[in-house]
């Protein structure tokens, strides 16, 4: 039996001001941590906000909201993740980076392999063409941001190897069903857990943000969720819970 307690941290991004986020969520990964949690998430673009056209917003690897990362997680003894835009060496134009820190400073980095189109965020970030799957304590998880949600064969293909999803976004409230029946959808198909953490508030585009950050399990229940205040919800992430569902219901292996 392996365990791992997920929290996910729902607030509202400050636009385009690292110092404030970092202010910001400071108290909230120390109060995670403090109440258990041995990973925590923060959401897509969580130190800057979702804009990648403003000068200077673009941070080289191990820039400073992936030293913040890393700092807490050293400071607090525990994982912490979120995406921010990466100019990775050699690269013209960031990506859209989930960087996820370990305490021992490890850090493992997913880039976004789905542009969000219909924003224009293909025009100015680079997409990320490998799917990532670590694992903590015995836990395999595999690495989403938002708009990625949507594909559901990239789910589907690491699925068999994926404890949890962790899922972190900026989904706006106007779309929220399609965020909920999503996420219920790819843990019910792939019969395992999805952890996801989206924003709250109003962006610089006049889009609301109502949160619905939330945790589900391989049967599709919801574990934990919150919708249109900062706070922090925690689920514990449980591979027995995983290989019992996947043995007592033997749906993935009848995939073609």
């Amino acid at each position: 039996m392996t365990k791992l307690n997920v929290a996910a941290v729902q607030y509202d991004i400050v636009w385009f001001d690292r110092n404030a986020n970092f202010e910001r969520t400071r108290p909230l990964i120390a109060g995670a941590a403090a109440s258990g949690a041995q990973l925590v998430l923060l959401p897509e673009t969580f130190s800057t906000g979702f804009g990648f056209t403003r000068p200077g917003i673009a941070e080289p690897e191990n820039g400073p909201s992936a030293t913040f990362l890393v700092e807490q997680a050293a400071e607090h003894g525990v994982w912490v993740g979120g995406s921010c835009p990466e100019v990775s060496p050699g690269a013209n134009r960031p990506s859209n980076v989930f960087v996820l820190a370990g305490p021992d400073g490890t850090t493992h980095r997913y880039k976004k392999i789905h542009p969000f189109s219909h924003s224009g965020e293909h025009e100015h970030v680079l997409a990320g063409d490998q799917l990532v799957t670590i694992r903590i304590d015995g836990v395999r998880l595999t690495l989403f941001i938002c708009y990625d949600l949507r594909f559901a064969d990239e789910f589907w293909a690491t699925g068999p190897t994926t404890d949890a999803f962790l899922v972190v976004a900026n989904w706006p409230a106007k779309r929220r069903h399609q965020w909920q029946t999503m996420l219920r959808a790819r843990a019910i198909e792939n019969q395992c857990y999805v952890v996801a953490c989206n924003r709250i508030g109003t962006d610089d585009f006049d889009l609301d943000h109502i949160g619905d950050s939330t945790a589900i399990d391989p049967m599709g229940n919801v574990l934990a969720e919150a919708a249109g205040q900062q706070t922090v919800i925690h689920a514990t992430i449980d591979t027995d819970v995983v290989e019992s569902t996947r043995s007592h219901f033997r749906f993935l292996q009848d995939r073609r």
